[in-house]
């Protein structure tokens, strides 16, 4: 997938795994809502919370500002002073060693026993922790981490004279089937890589020198940690969902290998990277009759995202007005939602949106996001104002992102003739069944290759990368080929050990569209489904998932919703066929 959701990517080089976090300044009651007496430490911690919000609040809606307002327009200027305002904030919390020692004893007392206030506590802990390093290291990465995004950002892939952006690429990956033109311009968009890839590598090792000073193994080990995930734990979930996905991929990819091989007049076997018709082969090649893209030829994307939206109890029309959704010179070619400031509701997307499919499973994905943000309980604490977890936006934006792809919500929302969307929904079927294993595959590329690349950094990367691929995603590596390929990857560099969050969403996805569908809707989940005009199912959302943001840990949040903690049966029943 393309989109990401932007957290704390945007304001910690150090520490991208977890959200930034603040505190509110909620009174002693509204932590305490059996109006017990609190002790003396917690009231102590809540003087605390209060000036720290009231120090770094207008800092973040600063910083998030201008991180918008430099994605949009890819000035220079703004990007530099992004990085000042980043180091700066670096500096607050370097600096203030008294503040990190109240922490300390904050976390490790006794005496303060309300869960939520115990969460706000851990949440302004671990951005400390994340900051007890020298200074000048902190600016260094903040600077290069920047430097690096703002090469991605103006970077634009050249085949001759011609420029190509991004989505030009994929118009020509998804649609040639001229085997020179797809190299070349395969070969091109991977032209990032070699002007990215020492700095990149260079951050990557910033990075594992933060993290061994903070008592972790390396970074990657020391994002999952702090992000509330036992690294063991994820690792044994990729293991289950690689043995979950091999062997139906492994029947897909013959069946994908064969259709597009003989839509370029080649032998199966000569099939190379740069004919899975997108840069990276994570997203399904089109290979079944129906072509998705040409039902939205005339459709307004943005009118219909609000209007389907506002069917089911969730309105957008406020963020809708804030955000960039069209192409521009210099602007982020991806897609991500950013809330300025969790209090006053300033939530904005940037996409850039084209009339076809992808981009309107993009922005029902990237609204989704910020719909969570959106609703998320106004007495909650400053620091919980945020998602359980990372993941558990991303498994809301997917559910949204899925229905691009159904008949039945084409049916509902674009017009589509009854009789159409009957006649392509087994079809439809596969191809949501084929996204899925594309991407399981693809993911489990992103999240090996960090893992990997963090403990040791100074091993071939070039050659890991396509061991990978080859590996997981059953694709060859080009004949002598010895690239930076990797770095052409812009998540690798600006949202570090973030990969594995999608799939673990996907997952919570389908647990999630199983309980809507049965308990909230009653209706047969294996049916095609659209959620349209249902406010029911806004307002499940809202009391369940949204509403709760990290009061709860993220598996206790996910047990309350749905009766069962994260679990891979549902995405197989979904996908795995």
């Amino acid at each position: 997938m393309k989109t990401y959701k932007l957290f704390s990517m945007v304001i910690c080089a150090t520490f991208c795994a977890a959200v930034f976090s603040g505190c509110g300044n909620n009174s002693a009651e509204d932590n305490n809502p059996q109006n017990k007496e609190i002790s003396k430490m917690e009231q102590e911690f809540n003087k605390f919370a209060n000036e720290y919000k009231a120090t770094f609040k207008p800092l973040t809606i600063d910083l998030y500002t201008k991180y918008f307002e430099a994605a949009v327009s890819g000035d220079p200027d703004t990007w530099a002073k992004l990085a000042q305002l980043e180091m700066d904030m670096n500096k607050i919390m370097t600096d203030d060693k008294k503040s990190f020692k109240l922490l300390k004893k904050f976390n490790a007392s006794d005496e303060i026993t309300n869960p939520v206030t115990k969460r706000e506590i851990t949440a302004i802990y671990n951005e400390y922790l994340s900051k007890q390093v020298d200074t000048e290291k902190l600016n260094a990465m903040t600077k290069l981490q920047t430097e690096i995004e703002q090469k991605y950002n103006n970077f634009r892939a050249k085949v001759g004279d011609k420029e190509y952006s991004d989505n030009e690429i994929e118009d020509v990956l998804s649609n040639s089937t001229d085997s020179k033109e797809l190299e070349a311009v395969w070969l091109a968009h991977k032209q990032i890589g070699p002007l990215v890839a020492d700095d990149v590598l260079k951050l990557v090792k910033m990075r594992n020198e933060v993290a061994v000073e903070l008592g972790f193994d390396n970074y990657h080990t020391m994002s999952l940690t702090m992000s509330d995930q036992n690294p063991a734990d994820i690792e044994k979930l990729f293991d289950e969902l690689d043995e979950l996905t091999r062997d139906a991929f492994a029947k897909l990819k013959a069946e994908i290998d064969d259709n597009i091989s003989k839509k370029c007049g080649i032998k199966a076997e000569e099939l190379m990277p740069w004919h899975y018709q997108n840069r990276y082969f994570q997203e399904a090649p089109q290979i079944y009759a129906v072509d998705l893209d040409k039902y939205y030829e005339d459709v307004d994307i943005e009118d219909v995202t609000k209007k389907y939206f506002a069917g089911i109890g969730l309105p957008i029309e406020d963020m809708v007005a804030k955000s960039d959704l069209y192409e521009k010179p210099g602007k982020n070619q991806h897609a991500f939602c950013i809330d300025i400031d969790r209090d006053a509701g300033d939530i904005r997307v940037l996409c850039n949106i084209k009339a076809n499919n992808n981009w309107m499973n993009t922005n029902l994905h990237e609204f989704g996001h910020a719909l969570f943000e959106k609703h998320l309980a106004k007495d909650l604490p400053w620091s919980l104002k945020e998602p359980a977890h990372i993941f558990t936006t991303e498994a809301i934006a997917m559910i949204f992102g899925r229905f691009a792809s159904s008949p039945q919500w084409m049916q509902d929302n674009i017009g589509m003739d009854p009789e159409e969307a009957a006649s392509i929904a087994v079809v439809s079927a596969k191809i949501r069944s084929l996204e899925q294993l594309v991407f399981s595959r693809w993911s489990q590329v992103m999240y090996r290759f960090e893992k990997s690349m963090y403990a040791n950094p100074d091993q071939d990367l070039n050659k890991l990368w396509w061991d990978l691929a080859e590996q997981y995603q059953m694709i060859k590596r080009p004949a002598d080929r010895n690239a930076p390929d990797w770095a052409s990857k812009t998540h690798i560099a600006s949202a570090p050990c973030y990969y594995h969050n999608y799939h673990l969403g996907e997952l919570l996805a389908s647990q999630l569209y199983y309980t809507i569908s049965e308990k909230v809707l009653k209706q047969d989940p294996t049916t095609d489904m659209s959620f349209s005009g249902k406010p029911e199912v806004g307002e499940y959302l809202i009391k369940n998932i949204f509403a709760p943001g990290a009061k709860y840990y993220w598996n206790d949040m996910i047990e309350k919703a749905t009766g069962e903690k994260l679990t891979a049966k549902y995405y197989a029943a979904q996908f795995v066929k």
